[in-house]
């Protein structure tokens, strides 16, 4: 039975280019389920790109480590004994065994559990058992520390990568991807809360990317929370009031957006009187953000109450309430990492309830989640059909009827009805990041965010 680990073709730049058609929105449903390529994205995007590591409340004091991931290559996020945070892949030098076994905890130094090598926080190797004797005094420790990658933070988001010719972090996440992670502190400080609610679905890690665009399937697929009164679609859609932002190397928000007269009114308040109008609205709108905000997001970014995608994989939803990592497992199974956030200074019975209400919303146990999931699941399955992967995918709405205008702050958006533009933005950086051999190559060719119609 095909089971998406079959290898069904060579993929040279010509190959990998023609699997998605801009102009006309044909996805090649291989892209979902061809093993091949899904080797390729480890190394192309995975490995390439930077990837969201952790907040940095989430390691309070040195010593504090949690497990991540860069594709399939387990990292170790550790604060050291210098306050500074390091990403230490998770493989002892010797053998490959894994150090941590733990996702989180606190430690003075790492331990293999295979021959004992013990490794400081900053991942220099410490301690051999038996160097003078079993080793005859021959083994070069300062060769022998953990492999490292690169580590960067904006507005105390860790990202790391392992391509030492990366630009920054901040030039490659640019006004779009600065613009998305804004979105989690426009209204102040925030902090995460304990526990990253894990779950495996059936599904290629980039239709769980592609859907946080897609504001189409929301009366269909989550009629069921509309109906029980979980929901109120009408509250939250609005198909013909879409902001979609789209930024270099793939980042990309859709979605909800202010129209600019309403903005224009709202950016004449105070902040009081900005929150005056968010208690007035009706239970479960969108909150006023604060003057602020808008150093964050942009003069058109603060507009948004959709969704960002910071490529790869790191969705940022319910106006940045929380997050979600679509980490790749093979070509047919995506591991979600759920976070949620809660303002910093906010007493404990209003965190509490923020997780009890996201909890409800999306993560495992999540009613909108468990919709998705059904649709990811069948739409991945079909892509391994023989015949069924050669019909591809249709993402032409909107296609050659919109306008993209640049604003004051740099933002390329478009303003208008729900539509496919994040799903092409998102399949059109996908091609260029796999044809693409090296950064260099990639900085030379990748699409810049467009101007006029789209």
């Amino acid at each position: 039975m095909a089971d998406g680990t079959q290898r069904t073709a060579a993929w040279d730049k010509a190959s990998l280019t023609a699997l998605f058609d801009p102009a006309t929105g044909w996805l090649d449903r291989r892209v979902l389920s061809d093993a091949g390529l899904y080797q390729l994205e480890l190394e192309r995007i995975f490995a390439r790109g930077w990837n969201f590591m952790c907040h940095e409340s989430q390691l309070k004091e040195p010593g504090d480590y949690l497990i991540s991931y860069i594709g399939e290559d387990q990292i170790i996020v550790v604060r050291d004994e210098k306050d500074e945070v390091r990403a230490l892949l998770n493989t002892c030098r010797h053998r490959g065994n894994a150090l941590c076994r733990a996702e989180q905890g606190r430690a003075k130094s790492f331990v293999c559990s295979y021959h004992g090598w013990n490794y400081a926080l900053d991942g220099r190797l410490i301690g051999v058992p038996g160097q003078s004797t079993f080793y005859h005094g021959d083994l070069d420790k300062s060769r022998l520390g953990l492999a490292t990658a690169r580590i960067e933070s904006h507005l105390g988001f860790y990202f790391a990568t392992l391509a030492d010719d990366a630009p920054s972090l901040h030039d490659y996440l640019g006004v779009t991807g600065r613009a998305g992670l804004g979105m989690i502190c426009a209204n102040g400080e925030i902090e995460v809360v304990e526990g990253v609610q894990k779950n495996v679905i059936d599904c290629n890690w980039k239709i769980a990317v592609d859907n946080l665009f897609d504001w189409y399937h929301v009366p269909y697929s989550h009629a069921s929370a509309n109906t029980s009164g979980f929901l109120d679609i009408a509250a939250i859609q609005f198909p013909k009031d879409q902001l979609v932002m789209l930024g270099e190397y793939g980042h990309a928000i859709g979605g909800p957006g202010i129209p600019r007269a309403a903005q224009a009114q709202i950016d004449q308040l105070t902040d009081e009187q900005r929150s005056e109008m968010t208690q007035a609205q009706p239970q479960g709108s969108p909150r006023i953000r604060p003057k602020a905000a808008a150093d964050l997001m942009g003069p058109e970014g603060v507009r948004s109450q959709g969704h960002p995608n910071i490529f790869p994989n790191l969705w940022v939803t319910i106006s940045g309430a929380q997050m979600c990592l679509r980490l790749p497992r093979g070509p047919s199974h995506t591991e979600l990492w759920w976070y949620t956030m809660v303002p910093k200074a906010a007493p404990p019975e209003a965190k509490r309830q923020i997780v009890r209400s996201m909890n409800h919303v999306f993560g495992p146990a999540g009613l909108l989640e468990q919709d998705d999931g059904e649709n990811w699941s069948q739409s991945t399955r079909s892509a391994r059909g023989f015949a069924s992967r050669a019909l591809g995918q249709n993402l032409q709405m909107g296609l050659g009827h919109d306008e993209v205008k640049v604003g004051a702050g740099g933002e390329h958006y478009i303003d208008g009805l729900i539509s496919e533009h994040g799903q092409r933005w998102l399949y059109r950086a996908w091609t260029e990041w796999m044809s693409a051999r090296n950064w260099a190559e990639l900085k030379a060719n990748h699409s810049a965010p467009p101007v006029g119609t789209v």
